[in-house]
């Protein structure tokens, strides 16, 4: 409790949603019934910046005219729509303006910059999503269990023994089974190995030594003697060097947490009913009726 009490971003937070709370209260059983339309300077400022930004050049007169007859258009139909109460009940509608709620939080958690320090404590704790992935040069000799049936493990077994016998440079394509995406790789990361044969053989070939052909690996494609010929680790990067990308990917997970605070804060206003339905038992009802999300 006492972390969150000190975090400036649970500051913005209880400011944006003690706005919306007043918000609400102020609008609360209100009802407009001003047939006045007000197209400020500032809409006007906005749709001439953005029309500039699409394409390249102020609106001309005759131009700005007719965005601001469509602005009105727009309002007119709106306001229409909301008198034949046509926003109820439409799943397009209610799902939009629960996004626009949520942008509320999103906003906030985007006002805070981080400090160095929570840069730092960030990418230490998240290491794996910046660092500098581990990679290594192999190849393989591929035996195709559709060819060699039972064969295939003996097989690839009395090639290795053979290896381990003989310095003699082997050719690959030819020792066992062809392969369609080749025999040999150079500086391939866990990540592309995965995408070609799988987790499990990335993650094995990751355990082997350097300089030996070794195996059997098996893959969804069958079975590989390999042989490795360099491997890199994974390296740990500096602040410095990936300092957009970790403030991105900071204020991404403040704003998934603010998301998280302002809508529990918001759902505590709420008494919530679940109806007799035979999915859920009493204690998951229980549960949605104490306000749990």
């Amino acid at each position: 409790m006492k972390k969150w009490l000190g975090e400036p971003l649970l500051h913005f937070l209880l400011i944006g949603v003690s706005i919306f709370l007043l918000y609400s209260l102020q609008n609360e059983g209100y009802d407009n019934d001003n047939n006045q339309i007000v197209i400020t300077k500032g809409s006007i400022d906005r749709l001439i910046s953005l029309w500039e930004k699409k394409r390249q050049r102020p609106p001309t007169q005759t131009e700005l005219k007719g965005m601001i007859e469509q602005q009105i258009h727009e309002e007119v139909m709106y306001r229409e729509a909301l008198t034949m109460g046509l926003d109820k009940n439409d799943a397009i509608v209610r799902k939009r303006l629960a996004q626009k709620v949520e942008f509320i939080s999103s906003d906030i958690a985007a006002m805070a910059e981080p400090s160095d320090e929570e840069l730092k404590r960030f990418l230490n704790t998240h290491h794996k999503k910046f660092e500098i992935p581990a990679s290594l040069s192999f190849e393989h000799i591929y035996f195709n269990p559709d060819k060699r049936n039972a064969q295939t493990e003996p097989d690839a077994l009395m090639l290795l023994g053979e290896l381990k016998l003989s310095d003699v440079t082997v050719e690959t394509h030819t020792a066992g089974d062809s392969f369609m995406m080749g025999q040999q790789y150079d500086e391939i990361t866990e990540y592309g190995v995965s995408r070609i044969f799988g987790q499990d053989f990335a993650a094995e070939l990751l355990t082997l030594d350097v300089g030996n052909w070794q195996g059997p690996v098996r893959s969804g494609y069958g079975t590989h003697l390999i042989r490795i010929s360099s491997k890199t680790p994974a390296q740990a990067v500096k602040l410095n060097t990936v300092r957009d990308k970790v403030r991105d990917e900071w204020q991404a997970e403040q704003r998934q947490s603010m998301n998280k605070i302002f809508y529990e804060s918001l759902r505590q206003r709420y008494d919530i009913v679940i109806e007799n339905y035979s999915g859920l038992d009493a204690s998951e009802k229980d549960e949605f009726a104490s306000n749990k999300p």
